[in-house]
């Protein structure tokens, strides 16, 4: 290339000029790939000399300079070009040294030009080296390391170009210093900032030469740095507001931009690539660069270092760097933890201390239109946003500081504005906000920077944990460097950037910004979790809650943990700088306003955008980073309860939340904007619970404990006011728990703890969600498809499989049976709480469980068996129905299902439905199941028997492991025994309830169940029903009718009437005693062949016995008439013989409504099946107990005995009289009741014939005479006594004679010995018979005549005995009849008895109570002597019959000659009825005792007589009339005695003279007599005149004729030498008498005058002349 010096003209400058061009321009094209740098040089140079060119100056005055540059550039071709190594060391200097001084010529194309062209050389300088390390790679070894020696140029080690550039560079850094070169000799001048220029681009461009050479690292160590160093000294110094003032002592200097710009740039470059070289000088430039972030700095300077600093938050593994150097060693400055500081108080500054140098900071917007009062009244462009039209500008504003944010730099590269302006000499002005601005990203990246490498580090650690357990799982997690060194970066950084962000958060008013302010503290709360640090991670996620909430927002959680971090002040080299506390006058959109979650109810508060934004990070951060949160969900959840309590959600099925319904907040004002977002906020929090599936075990614990607090503290707040609770907390843990349900063991406790805890709250609403909550997720449980699966107990285990496989089927079984038991559990628990509603929901459940998973339930049984059960009386009816509805499902449906040991449970729960009080028709439905599961036993006894016994062995085996006894009710009884013992206590309990109904059902079902299946039993276990079942039952009944309360009861609930009957609870428990008693008598009836196995047997009947007397003594007619017909039951057994089956059999079948006649027998009665259950329950239980042999009976004689006894007893005790007196509340026992009692002797006779003493027939009749003694009321008498006219008996009546017509059957038929008791008998009857005459006393008691009663009177009627009395008397004639000639019969004088008995009707004769009576009397003794009077004459000598005469006579005398008056209205049939009788009597004298005097007693005969003749003459009785008279005079029987009496007057008979001489005597008296009334009625007719006589006088007149005229027929008849001649002479001394009555007037006299008269014609005869001499 040939340089043309030789013209000057302007055609060869403009040649050259274009020349010059067109080789820069070939020379930017070749190096354009491989020297960019030479290209941009010569691009630059083009530039350069089109400038030049365009320039109208004299070209001619620059050609030295143009051939110059033309020089240098030419050099500098001559080195790019040339791969030789011509020009080196000294030449190379020597063209160096040119070029700069060229720079520093006056001349500007001159001084750029040669500027670029120092430029070139350097880097070429450079690049060589680099190229000659490339050349020799590999061939050298390393060299040595430079010895720390002073001689500078000892530099021998080095190549030749490498020698170059460490000259080079020593030298610029000379000339930097301001000292003399070395190499580049020559050099005159050196400017800093282009020094410091090449420095940085050296650095730069090359840092594996200074990395690679400890020769240039030396340059690094001791030039730059200590040169750097110094260099920034000025601005150290310097403080913005205190120049140099005359008082100082040294003037400080002032920081100069350029160099200062450059000095910053030159240490990001050292930073970035020579950090790993200067630790210590590192640490020195990051203090500085903190320092000149000091609000003291000048504006300019601070933002310079704010983009530097920026530079570096690019840069995460610097900054970790930082942290492993500095902030993690002991006594060193914690670098990182001040740059982060010192970026936060670097923005708190910038609010809070407006530089007063820099006016841009003013709270002026952009545009200055709006004042600053304005500004801060209407929040700058936040008010813009209200209006709506106007874009605003992303702007910070904090406390009526406004700084808006710029675009600075894309995210992640911080490009700078202020580091690059290398041609400013002065420093500029720094726009408003753009501080900030670089800040804000700086800090940004700082973030995003730090948790992205953290975390993609852990990430990769956790895949390489994860694939080193694989391949040994035993080895222990190493705890990483790289954790202490994270851990150590977050630990230094948060507390800076969290007081940054929250600061930036509070007044961003950006959305932009605002998001990316929560992203950075979401991640860092993520990172901070991730890595388990606890109190960064609750710092980030507090400031994140507290932003979501409106400002103020008192929230205890958050204010607490604000506190603890207010309290942390963070400092910057030493400096403290305290927290800013956030500001409430952020200027935002108000989009919601609504009531705050608070226990007092206060004004509304309002939400912002903004809140809702934080609403949304929060939402996302619980969502994505859960698994980190742990104990922080306690905030999470705590915030976004509020916050869904502000926005008005309520929770709905299944816990998810939907916008409640507008009227619930009355106060509650959305936005449009805000009802949009409600369904997808509203959607992600369900999201959020969803998720929770994919957190592991421990998340999920700290979710559920959160949750568990949260509703603790919600329900504390509900306490004591009906406000709306908050239900958020337990609306998520029912989301929670359900789609966790795969794991749902872990959770199950605490979830269900907490919700019972909530079910037992006094709000409502509260514990209705509690319930829900527990209830879904039971029945979620249960319905969810486990593995193994719930219902795995099914699966029946085949006995063949392999063991491996039987035991995982077992393990499956148990861990089913455990979980299931773990689920069922809180509804079990649920039972404890009091509340109804709680109750119904649990119910519900229950139904639904039963409805759906009833099949599979086994083990959970019990449980659920447990809640039915669990009724309370004061729960109400609504919640029985609904748990008796369970109930009824389950012994519909599932008994066969579920496990035999739940069986008793069952029992006991339906018997709890009988007993509660509340609703009588399930009380009595619940009976009617306990029948129905008898049923079921019954049907099932096998299985159920297999089934218990292999339990009970599991169980005894157990207990025996243990060494206890077995706890089972009913213990040694087999155990299907037991269970029908429990069958029979529960419903034994419920015979003794307090309602009557229930009683009675209960007692029916009981004895029908027993009758039915009672067969089942084993005979041990009959020993317990009848000592702990029956017989417990009739104590407590007993107890409870005797104390029963005899007030009336009015009505029975509602509009019910009570009968009379059952209108007391006495009356209602006495029909209870009478069903038991008869129940448990029934089965002594029926069963009783197999109770006589049992040992004390004995025993049981006399405990029978007892109650049955205490019943039959009960005051209760009712109960004692019940009492004395079970007393009938038991005594009409056959004594069993061998064949007991065959009433058994028929009672298996027989429902409980035929409660009587169980006693069937015959053709009709079913055969019964050889291989019946109880058959092969006895064959298990070994074989039947040992019958006898056939038609042997078993001895009985000692129960029969022992019922005597009874039956005395009770006789004894209800017919003892009162003692006191008339008073109507003396207990008198009932007709029925004694006729009952007496009916009873006949059967229980049967059995005790053959002890049957004297001294017991003496019991006997006291209790009969006591028995018939008794009274009746008034008011029952209609009822009983038959009318007074007829003639019946009382039943009662009937019975005793029954009684006694038995014994004299039995006496009749018995040995001789018996016969002894006749006259007991005798003695007995007679004693009614007197009650015909004489009713008995019943104590002192006054008793009216039963005619004379008044039935509506409260008094006492005796019956009418003459029915009785007559037949009694009746039954004596015919039992005389046959018994008299027994000798006890006549050694006991009864026929004296008799007679003497009899006496007493037949002496009342017309006043005997009844006409019949006297008449019997008469009839009886007529048959009696008939047949006694022969027996008495036989034994005549004996004396046995001596006593009897005078009675007899007695007896004939009262009843002839009776004191009483016949009735005036006696007819006169009727009299001349009566008279026969009478002459019936004299006949029997007559024909009976009279012929055979002499074996009579005289004095007996004497007394015969006598009557005799004073019935002969018949005094008148003045009360006849005219017509009567005749017949009334008794004429017959006057005639029949008169007859008679001369009969036996005239009779030979006559054995003694004193007879004969009493029957003359009575005849001469009688004729004495005839002839006094003759005499007195013919001079009464003669003095009387025409006047008739008296009536009397007449009547006594015509019987005194018929006498004389009846004394003239016997004389007639007899034999003259039977006529004693004293007679004939009164006879004939008549004559004349009678004669001289002819004249009377009367024609009846004249009648009985001729009949008189007549006869005597037969004794007149021709007197016979006196026998003299024999001859007449």
């Amino acid at each position: 290339m040939s340089v043309k010096m030789s013209t000057s003209s302007p055609e060869a400058v403009k040649k050259l000029l274009e020349n010059m061009q067109a080789d820069l321009r070939s020379l930017s094209m070749e190096c354009k790939k491989k020297f960019p740098p030479v290209k941009e040089a010569a691009e630059s140079g083009i530039v350069k000399i089109k400038t030049i060119a365009a320039r109208n100056t004299d070209i001619l005055a620059g050609k030295s300079v143009v051939s110059a540059v033309r020089a240098d550039q030419w050099l500098v071709e001559m080195m790019l070009l040339t791969t030789n190594t011509i020009v080196h060391d000294e030449v190379l200097s020597k063209a160096i040294v040119l070029c700069f001084r060229l720079h520093f010529t006056k001349d500007n194309i001159t001084n750029n030009t040669a500027a670029a062209t120092v430029r070139q050389v350097v880097t070429v300088v450079f690049e060589r080296m680099v190229a000659e390390d490339e050349k020799f790679k590999g061939l050298t070894e390393e060299p040595p390391a430079v010895q720390g020696n002073s001689n500078r140029r000892s530099v021998s080690t080095l190549r030749p170009s490498a020698k170059d550039a460490y000259m080079l560079f020593q030298d610029l850094c000379q000339l930097v210093n301001a000292d003399a070169p070395y190499w580049l000799v020559g050099m005159t001048e050196m400017t800093r900032t282009f020094g410091l220029e090449l420095l940085e681009s050296v650095l730069n461009d090359f840092p594996e030469v200074f990395l690679q050479h400890q020769e240039f690292s030396f340059l690094l160590k001791e030039r730059v740095c200590p040169l750097v160093i110094k260099l920034f000294s000025p601005n150290i110094k310097f403080r913005q507001g205190c120049g140099s003032s005359a008082s100082s002592p040294a003037p400080v200097e002032k920081p100069y931009f350029p160099i200062c710009m450059r000095l910053l740039r030159v240490v990001s470059v050292l930073i970035k690539h020579f950090y790993s070289l200067l630790v210590t000088e590192c640490e020195i430039f990051l203090s500085l660069l903190v320092k000149f972030l000091d609000g003291e700095k000048p504006q300019w300077l601070r933002a310079v270092a704010v983009e530097s600093v920026h530079r570096l938050c690019v840069q995460p593994h610097l900054l970790r760097s930082f942290c492993q150097s500095y902030d993690m060693k002991q006594h060193s400055t914690k670098v990182f933890r001040d740059i982060v500081n010192a970026l936060g108080s670097f923005i708190q500054s910038l609010f809070i201390l407006p530089s007063a140098g820099n006016t841009s900071s003013t709270s002026t917007p952009a545009g200055g239109s709006v004042s600053a009062s304005q500004g801060s009244a209407q929040g700058g462009p936040g008010a813009a946003g209200a209006g709506g039209g106007l874009i605003t500008q992303a702007a910070f504003e904090y406390r009526g500081t406004w700084i808006p944010l710029m675009n600075v730099s894309v995210q992640g590269s911080a490009k700078a504005t202020y580091l690059e302006m290398l041609d400013k000499v002065e420093p500029p002005s720094i726009p408003e906000g753009y501080a900030m601005s670089v800040a804000f990203s700086a800090l940004l990246d700082l973030v995003r920077g730090i948790t992205s490498l953290i975390e993609r580090e852990l990430s990769k650690q956790e895949q390489e944990a994860a694939m080193r357990e694989e391949a040994e799982p035993v080895s222990p997690p190493q705890r990483a460097l790289a954790h202490e060194v994270w851990e150590e970066m977050v630990n230094a950084c948060w507390c800076g950037l969290l007081a940054a962000l929250s600061l930036l958060l509070d007044a961003s008013t950006d959305e932009a910004a605002t998001e990316n302010i929560l992203k950075a503290e979401l991640s860092m709360a993520s990172l901070c979790g991730r890595l388990g640090l606890v109190t960064p991670r609750d710092a980030f996620i507090t400031a994140i809650c507290k932003a979501s909430l409106p400002p103020h927002y008192a929230l205890t959680i958050l204010s607490s943990n604000t506190a603890n971090l207010s309290n942390k002040v963070y400092s910057i080299q030493g400096q403290s700088v305290q927290m800013v506390s956030p500001s409430s006058e952020s200027h935002q959109q108000v989009v919601a306003v609504g009531q705050p979650l608070t226990a007092q109810p206060q004004g509304t508060v309002m939400l912002t955008a903004k809140n809702i934004q934080c609403m949304r990070t929060l939402l996302n951060l619980a969502h994505c980073h859960g698994g980190y949160l742990g104990t922080s969900w306690q905030l999470v959840l705590a915030t976004l309860q509020h916050l869904v309590w502000i926005l008005g959600l309520k929770p709905s099925v299944g816990g998810v939340l939907k916008p409640g319904r507008a009227v619930e907040g009355p106060s509650t004002v959305l936005t449009t904007a805000v009802m949009t977002d409600l369904p997808v906020i509203s959607n992600i929090l369900s999201r959020l619970f969803e998720s929770s599936q994919y957190l592991d075990d421990v998340s999920l614990h700290h979710l559920i404990n959160a949750l568990c607090s949260l509703s603790m503290e919600a329900m504390e707040m509900a306490y004591g006011n009906n406000k709306e609770p908050s239900l958020f907390a337990v609306a998520k843990l029912l989301e929670t728990g359900l789609v966790n349900m795969d794991r749902i063991e872990i959770l199950w406790r605490p979830l269900t703890a907490h919700l019972l805890e909530v079910c037992q709250h006094p709000n409502a609403r509260m514990r209705e969600w509690g319930a829900e909550a527990i209830t879904s997720l039971i029945k979620a449980g249960l319905s969810f498809k486990h593995d193994p699966p719930l219902s795995q107990n099914q699966v029946e285990i085949n006995l063949g499989d392999r063991k491996s496989e039987l035991l995982q089927s077992l393990t499956w079984v148990t861990d089913w049976t455990r979980l299931q038991l773990l689920l069922l559990n809180p509804l079990k628990e649920l039972s404890n709480v009091l509340h109804a509603d709680i109750r119904q929901k649990q119910l519900e459940c229950v139904l639904q469980i039963l409805q759906n998973q009833g099949d599979t339930l086994g083990p959970g049984w019990p449980l659920v068996l447990g809640v039915i059960g669990a009724i309370r009386n004061d729960q109400g009816e609504s919640l029985i129905r609904t748990a008796f509805q369970c109930l009824q499902l389950v012994v519909t449906d599932f008994l066969p299902t579920m496990p035999c040991m739940c069986l008793q449970i069952v029992v006991d729960v339906a018997g709890s439905f009988g007993l509660q009080n509340q609703e009588l028709n399930i009380s009595l439905t619940s009976i009617g199941l306990l029948w129905n599961i008898s049923d079921y036993f019954f049907q099932r006894g096998e299985a159920i028997t297999e089934e218990l016994e292999r339990e009970e062995a599991v169980l005894l085996r157990q207990a025996q492991d243990k060494g206890e006894p077995l706890h089972r009710p009913f213990h040694p009884a087999p155990p299907f025994d037991c269970l029908w013992l429990c069958l029979y206590a529960k419903l034994g309990e419920l015979c003794v309830d307090p309602r009557p109904a229930v009683r009675k059902s209960a007692g029916q079902t009981m004895f029908s169940t027993i009758a039915a299946h009672g067969t089942l039993l084993q005979p041990p276990t009959w020993n317990i029903v009848v000592w702990k079942v029956l017989f417990h039952l009739l104590d407590c009944v007993r107890k409870s009718s005797t104390t029963a309360d005899k007030e009336k009861i009015e009505s029975g609930g509602g509009n019910i009437l009570i009968h009379h009957s059952r209108d007391t609870a006495e009356k209602q428990w006495a029909e209870t005693w009478v069903l038991t008693l008869a129940g448990v008598a029934r089965i002594f009836n029926t069963r009783r062949y197999l109770l006589q196995q049992l040992g004390d047997f004995f025993k049981a009947w006399e405990v029978l016995l007892d109650h049955i007397q205490s019943a039959a003594l009960s005051k209760n007619n009712e109960v004692s008439l019940a009492a004395l017909k079970s007393f009938q039951e038991i005594l009409q057994l056959v004594t069993p013989i061998k064949d007991t089956d065959k009433l058994d059999a028929l009672a298996m079948d027989v429902p409980p409504v035929l409660m009587e006649s169980l006693q069937v027998s015959g053709p009709g009665r079913p055969l019964v099946r050889s291989d019946s259950l109880a058959e092969r329950l006895a064959q298990r239980y070994g074989a039947q107990p040992s019958l006898p042999p056939p038609g042997e009976e078993l001895d009985d004689s000692a129960l029969w005995w022992s019922a005597w006894n009874t039956w005395y007893r009770i006789g004894t005790e209800c017919t003892r009289p009162p003692s006191g007196g008339t008073d109507k509340l003396v207990f008198v026992p009932s007709q029925p009741f004694l006729t009952a009692l007496i009916q009873i002797f006949p059967a229980l006779y049967q059995h005790i014939a053959g002890g049957f003493s004297m001294e017991d027939l003496k019991k006997l009749g006291v209790i009969l005479h006591g028995a018939v003694s008794v009274p009746i009321s008034s008011d029952s008498s209609p009822f009983i006594l038959p009318s007074y006219t007829e003639a019946v008996l009382t039943s009662l009546q009937e019975a005793v004679l029954t009684a006694l017509d038995v014994l004299q059957k039995a006496i009749c038929v018995g040995s001789e010995n018996l016969q002894v008791m006749y006259p007991a008998i005798f003695e007995q009857l007679l004693l009614f018979v007197e009650f015909s005459c004489k009713p008995p006393q019943y104590g002192k008691m006054e008793t009216k005549h039963v005619a004379n009663a008044k039935y509506n009177q409260a008094e006492w009627v005796a019956l009418n005995y003459v029915p009785f009395a007559e037949q009694s008397l009746e039954v004596v004639v015919d039992l005389y009849h046959k018994t008299a000639c027994h000798k006890a019969v006549i050694n006991e004088k009864v026929l004296q008895n008799i007679i003497k008995t009899l006496r007493i009707p037949l002496g009342l004769k017309y006043a005997c109570p009844a006409e019949s009576t006297w008449k019997l009397a008469v009839s009886s003794l007529l048959k009696v002597l008939s047949i006694g009077l022969p027996v008495a004459r036989q034994q005549a000598s004996s004396g046995k019959f001596d006593t009897m005469w005078p009675e007899l006579a007695n007896a004939f005398e009262d009843f002839l000659f009776t004191k009483s008056t016949p009735p005036d209205n006696l007819s006169i049939q009727e009299f001349q009825r009566n008279e026969a009788v009478d002459v019936q009597v004299v006949q029997l004298i007559s024909t009976e005792i009279l012929p055979f005097a002499n074996f009579i007693p005289k004095e007996f005969v004497g007394r015969i007589m006598s009557m005799l003749n004073k019935g002969s003459i018949h005094s008148q009785s003045s009360s006849f009339t005219e017509a009567e008279m005749d017949i009334r005079m008794r004429e017959e029987f006057s005639k029949v005695c008169f007859e008679t009496l001369l009969q036996f007057s005239f009779s030979n008979k006559v054995s003694t003279p004193q007879e004969g001489y009493i029957s003359r005597m009575a005849l001469s008296v009688l004729l004495q007599r005839a002839q006094d009334v003759l005499r007195r009625y013919v001079e009464d007719q003669r003095l009387s005149g025409r006047c008739p006589l008296p009536r009397q006088q007449v009547t006594e007149i015509i019987f005194v004729l018929k006498a004389i005229s009846t004394l003239m027929d016997s004389l007639k008849k007899t034999q003259p030498e039977n006529v004693d001649g004293n007679v004939w002479v009164q006879v004939i001394a008549l004559y004349p008498t009678l004669v001289e009555c002819i004249t009377c007037s009367s024609p009846e006299v004249s009648s009985a005058l001729k009949d008189a008269l007549g006869p005597f014609k037969d004794f007149m005869q021709p007197p016979v002349s006196k026998v003299q001499n024999g001859e007449s």
